[in-house]
């Protein structure tokens, strides 16, 4: 099965590594994968170094004339099986080329994030009329398609992200490496979120739960992993202002951007995702996998993940309050940690793991080619 994978993005995040790891996936599984991708762009300079086949654009704008005679060429040239889009903006180059050239090829679309702007128009009609699916990553995403695009919901397919359970697993890490690094004491709690620095992921409320936790407990500290997007430095620098501001400055480590994600995972206590509107959460599975209690917002893509008293306690978004009161049960209670922990490292492991997701996409392929 010979597929083109799409992804005219010039920004290096989420979206753009998972797009990666599903090609890496599918070549895996046998099946031969193609990066279509802008040539400067970061997505581009990684899937080379990952020896992923790969051919580029120079820019890739809603009206691209010259873009669109490009994927023609290629698209005549390949002769793909599927052509797989990572957002909706690359359906304005592939519809057109599609359409153009007389390919019968399925498309299909994931749709990672969701959108406040109703695409309903003729314009928008004609780009998502030749879709034969589009994959959700969760049931908040796929509401919003139904709200926000002309597509009939039985186009749209359920397809939660994954990550590698056997590579985020408890068993393979010692927390005491980072504990160490950033000297956590064996009678602390470490309480930590990863996330990066940008509006809405809820670095304040994580901060004003600390304060209002810290007033109780001297037994605590707080972690915040990860750095600013781009564009998004001001913000970084306001969070750390106002740890510094907060009064217990000292009791919270900022680790800027790293690598050794499960090692950090393993050093905490509690995980805490209190993004105020995710689509999904990786980061959220992967605290599950390595089988750690958390508090999350109850909002939006979270509920697909966590399980209210089973892998986590759920806090209302935003609510700083409600955060440290939910933290509070579980500073408390350290058999309720260790519950929700090995809950939610099965439910990682029966829901959200890379092969399974892997499974589910290769199925919807081969469904889209038999209904070609």
């Amino acid at each position: 099965m010979r597929i083109l994978k799409t992804c005219f993005s010039k920004s290096w995040g989420g979206l753009e590594i998972y797009s990666l790891t599903t090609i890496l996936k599918l070549r895996e599984r046998g099946l031969n994968p193609t990066l279509f991708s802008l040539k400067d762009a970061p997505i581009t300079k990684e899937a080379k170094a990952r020896h992923i086949n790969t051919v580029t654009i120079d820019n890739a704008g809603y009206i691209n004339p010259s873009g669109i005679k490009k994927t023609i060429a290629l698209m005549k040239k390949e002769n793909f099986d599927i052509i797989h889009c990572a957002t909706s903006k690359d359906l304005w180059l592939v519809t057109p080329a599609l359409k153009l050239a007389r390919l019968n090829a399925p498309l299909l679309m994931t749709k990672h994030m969701g959108s406040y702007v109703v695409k309903k128009d003729l314009l928008h009609r004609f780009i998502y009329k030749r879709l034969d699916y589009a994959l959700a990553i969760s049931n908040v995403i796929a509401k919003n398609l139904v709200d926000t695009t002309p597509l009939n919901p039985d186009k749209i397919k359920l397809l939660h992200n994954g990550i590698d359970t056997k590579f985020f697993d408890p068993a393979k890490y010692d927390g005491n490496k980072v504990r160490s690094e950033f000297g956590i004491k064996d009678d602390e709690l470490l309480i930590g979120m990863t996330a990066r620095f940008s509006p809405g992921k809820g670095h304040e409320e994580f901060i004003e739960a600390a304060q209002i936790l810290c007033k109780e407990y001297n037994n605590l500290k707080f972690i915040i992993v990860g750095k600013a997007s781009r564009g998004e430095d001001d913000y970084e620098i306001e969070i750390k202002d106002a740890a510094r501001q907060s009064g217990i400055g000292e009791k919270i480590i900022f680790t800027g951007f790293r690598k050794d994600i499960p090692d950090i995972l393993a050093a905490m206590d509690i995980f805490v995702f209190p993004s105020h509107a995710e689509a999904f959460g990786i980061a959220l599975i992967e605290a599950f996998s390595m089988a750690k209690p958390s508090v999350c917002s109850a909002s939006d893509g979270v509920l697909d993940i966590a399980v209210n008293e089973a892998t986590s306690l759920l806090f209302e978004k935003q609510s700083a309050n409600d955060l440290a009161s939910k933290l509070k049960r579980l500073i408390d209670d350290g058999y309720l940690r260790e519950k929700l922990g090995a809950n939610a490292r099965q439910r990682a492991v029966e829901h959200f793991d890379i092969e399974i997701f892997t499974d589910k996409l290769i199925a919807i392929y081969k469904e889209a080619l038999n209904e070609k």
